[in-house]
């Protein structure tokens, strides 16, 4: 095909904020809540899975389990990531959802950990290529002037589902209710409903018409954007005239070789940016979530039941953090405000990991300092996501966030939560505390990087940041 010219990223771009992006918002971004659900309901529940009337698990096979989990994601998103690139973006997010729904199901119906195991690693799988597809196409449908902070609030939402598995997980395993034999089968049951009623919400959301430009169909991408100026010159009035035009590339898929090339010889510092910034963030997270439960019944002497009740200022702290913090993102810029976030969080978990060494916190103390430590790592994360998704050259897209992800987390989020779930069955607090060292140490070097090397990606069109595939080179390396 040859080279393609429209005005249609900076028609989007252009776009006032309307009903129509909170539509997209919401069916897409559901995403990290199905993920917060599905980590909370096994970190609040990991208690109860060691009991012998339920699987009878031990801390490892609990840490094994969230590593599984980690590693389908891992996987899930390297296969959906190069077909979302290839395919497209809504065909792999209607996909990916069906695979996650049958998975988390299943889960529902685990005799023993071996297949309690098998059905984590497929729920992951259906995650992992959740976050390459949607990512994707939040980027390329959301105006440049907000990007980042709507990325951010979007993946912090993560902790709307972690609140939501937490409230599940403590009133299903109320003897009241359910109780712990019955209550943690429900809860994932209660997951895969959720999850199809998304599913029927989500076939509504069109197809990236970035993507389609890239791809040479020109005219079903004019159509969508004219659908979508419709809908909102309905609600905003008139829009704005659009100014200039992006390149879009050549029209060809780039092979694996050609997307080796773009990560190591065209853009080597983004890369090296990006993968400081995944690993230390996956470390971080998945060391302290996959495990915290077990860190409050065996050094707090907090019930089983009642785990989840100390999730809640955890997952306020997380949601706020993304909410408060976004729109600076947007405004002092990404390489400071990912500096200031990582650096911070860092700071702040190793101090907590002093204390609980120490013997100085309780459970509620102990929630609290994680409330506050998370409150900025949270931001930190979702910028992770935002930097990878945003720049490189559109038609490897996804593919370049299942890559930082999948290596990232990877090489921190499988090893964190065997690493803890090892460290806590010591039963030494001094072993968890070094635990909590590394991970600090990992982020607050991350964040020197990006203040460093980072992108000043922050209201420039995707096409500016990293142009296309084909297209001349504009942007900064």
């Amino acid at each position: 095909m040859t080279p393609s010219h429209s005005d249609i990223p900076a028609r989007l771009d252009r776009l006032p904020w309307s009903r129509w992006h909170w539509r997209v918002v919401i069916a897409l971004g559901v995403a990290w809540v199905l993920d917060g659900l599905e980590v909370t309901l096994v970190g609040s529940i990991g208690g109860v899975l060691e009991r012998p009337d339920t699987l009878g698990l031990t801390a490892s096979q609990v840490g094994w389990s969230g590593s599984l989990y980690v590693g389908g994601a891992v996987l899930g998103a390297l296969l959906f990531g190069r077909l979302t690139d290839q395919l497209g973006r809504k065909k792999l997010f209607l996909v990916t959802l069906v695979v996650y729904t049958l998975a988390t199901l299943a889960t529902a119906f685990s005799p023993n950990f071996a297949f309690f195991a098998v059905c984590r690693f497929f729920t992951g799988l259906g995650i992992g290529g959740e976050y390459a597809a949607i990512n994707s196409a939040i980027d390329e449908l959301i105006p440049a002037r907000v990007r980042g902070r709507v990325n951010l609030a979007i993946n912090g939402s993560f902790w709307i589902g972690a609140a939501l598995g937490a409230a599940l997980s403590l009133g299903l395993l109320d003897p009241r209710v359910l109780g712990p034999v019955w209550g943690w089968r429900a809860g994932f049951g209660l997951g895969a409903v959720l999850a199809f009623a998304i599913l029927l919400v989500r076939r509504d959301v069109p197809e990236s018409p970035r993507w389609l430009l890239a791809h040479g169909r020109k005219d079903e991408a004019e159509q969508i954007v004219q659908d979508i100026e419709r809908q909102v010159a309905a609600e905003h009035g008139p829009l704005p005239p659009a100014a200039g035009t992006s390149h879009m590339g050549d029209g060809t898929s780039p092979g694996w070789r050609e997307v080796a090339g773009v990560l190591l010889r065209r853009y080597p510092q983004r890369s090296m940016v990006a993968m400081a910034l995944m690993i230390s963030q996956a470390f971080f997270y998945n060391a302290i979530f996959f495990t915290y439960a077990l860190v409050l019944t065996r050094f707090h002497g907090v019930a089983e039941g009642r785990v989840a009740l100390y999730i809640f200022p955890f997952a306020l702290g997380n949601v706020l953090g993304p909410l408060l913090l976004g729109p600076l993102f947007d405004r002092i810029g990404r390489r400071r405000m990912i500096a200031f976030t990582y650096v911070l969080s860092g700071i702040g978990l190793a101090l907590t990991g002093w204390a609980f060494m120490e013997g100085w916190l309780d459970a509620r103390s102990q929630a609290l300092c994680w409330s506050v430590v998370f409150f900025l790592a949270s931001a930190a994360a979702s910028s992770a996501y935002l930097t990878v998704s945003e720049v490189f050259p559109l038609q490897m897209r996804a593919i370049a966030i299942a890559i930082f992800y999948a290596v990232g987390t990877g090489a921190g989020g499988f090893v964190a939560p065997i690493l803890f779930g090892t460290l806590i069955e010591t039963g030494s607090r001094g072993a968890v505390a070094v635990g909590y060292a590394i991970g600090a140490a990992l982020v607050i070097v991350a964040g020197l990087l990006a203040l460093r090397y980072a992108v000043n990606a922050e209201r420039r069109s995707l096409e500016d940041i990293a142009p296309p595939m084909g297209a001349p080179e504009v942007g900064p390396r």
